[in-house]
């Protein structure tokens, strides 16, 4: 290896003592489910982050799709149009419902659905479209929306990875019927374990509060077949503190992107569109030739982590094993590296990364 210094992770959850002071808290209470903690979250992250638009809170990210698909009257015989190039929970949660994900191809420069081709792959059965912010860049929701709207058809935003990302001045999450944040502990905020569902629907909003508590607004009076999908107070916790700072650290992550936009060379770097506000939940390079060799070497040769997100369209996961002809898809699982942009990134980290990234580029590895 050479001699770098320590490792430079690709991924840091920030964890610190007001989130420690704020658990603690919880727990001497003794108020440890769900309560006013998580009410307070959900009108927290309602104010800052979707534009006053209902916000719940629910265990994990992947539930929150679940039940907003759901609440959305998603079920058998249904088809939701879906990216293939994501994690699988998306199309997971579509198929949970009963519903069928149909996977089509994305914009090789936004990472996320294309209008045309989600068009292409539309039937009788489509009821919805569900674009993913991937890597924190928002969808092109102008064409998808249109789409939607002259076809008769819903639009659910996938939105774990873009918090406070926007299009046109916009905020994601404010778009669709619903949108889901996750709140896991590498995303740009994090709850230690949790998602958050945003609507502008009442009635969406109102069956999801009853389908994450059992099918109950009020105790024992079950008026629907539920789940527990209820986030805690002590992740509440954690998400009201996070929500205090994630605004400057997707400033860092922004301006540790622009050092990398200026001095990355010999290798594609991630576009933005001129309407768009991107959050850099991920800097993802395109490396044409050998990508997992070069992803190898920076943590072999220079003590520095990347990411491949994702290596395996989810049209042919096991799980799915569908045969759509997906070439940008194909190519950018093929090509994609995800490197460290997070806030924790000291002036000497980025330095160290740009000057590895540059010389394996330049030498082809």
């Amino acid at each position: 290896m050479t001699e770098t210094g320590a490792f430079i992770p690709a991924a840091k959850p920030i964890i610190g003592d007001d989130e420690r002071a704020a658990v603690d808290a919880v727990l001497v209470s003794g108020m440890l489910a769900q309560g006013e903690e998580v009410a307070a979250f959900e009108n927290e992250f309602s104010a800052q982050l979707v534009d006053g638009r209902h916000a719940v809170a629910v265990n994990s990210g992947t539930s929150g799709l679940h039940l907003g698909l759901l609440a959305a009257g998603v079920g058998p015989g249904d088809e939701v149009v879906v990216p293939s190039f994501t994690f699988a929970a998306t199309a997971n949660s579509v198929a949970l419902t009963g519903a069928t994900p149909v996977f089509a191809d994305i914009d090789p420069v936004t990472y996320a659905l294309d209008a045309r081709a989600v068009e292409s792959v539309l039937t009788e059965r489509t009821v919805g479209i569900m674009p993913v912010h991937l890597y924190g860049h928002p969808a092109d929701l102008a064409a998808l929306g249109e789409l939607a709207t002259r076809r008769g058809l819903r639009l659910f935003e996938d939105a774990a990875q873009a918090h406070g990302a926007q299009l046109d001045g916009r905020p994601v999450g404010s778009f669709g019927d619903f949108a889901m944040f996750s709140l896991y502990p590498t995303k740009n905020m994090t709850s230690g374990e949790g998602g958050m569902v945003t609507t502008g629907d009442e009635e969406i909003a109102r069956r999801l509060r009853l389908l994450r508590n059992q099918g109950m607004a009020k105790q024992y009076e079950n008026e629907i077949v539920g789940f527990n999908a209820r986030m805690t107070n002590l992740h509440a916790a954690i998400g009201r503190v996070q929500l205090t700072k994630v605004g400057r650290w997707t400033k860092q992550r922004q301006e540790n992107a622009a050092f990398f936009d200026a001095n990355l060379r010999g290798v594609g770097i991630p576009a933005v569109a001129g309407n768009a506000t991107h959050v850099y939940h991920q800097y993802t390079i395109r490396v044409p030739e050998d990508r997992d060799g070069f992803a190898t070497a920076l943590r072999e040769e220079y003590a520095i982590g990347s990411g491949v997100y994702y290596p395996i369209p989810n049209h042919r996961l096991p799980s799915f094993a569908r045969t759509e002809d997906l070439p940008e898809t194909e190519r950018a699982a093929r090509e994609v590296l995800s490197l460290p942009v997070h806030p924790s990134l000291s002036p000497a980290d980025l330095d160290r990364i740009v000057a590895a990234v540059n010389a394996l580029a330049g030498a082809g590895a």
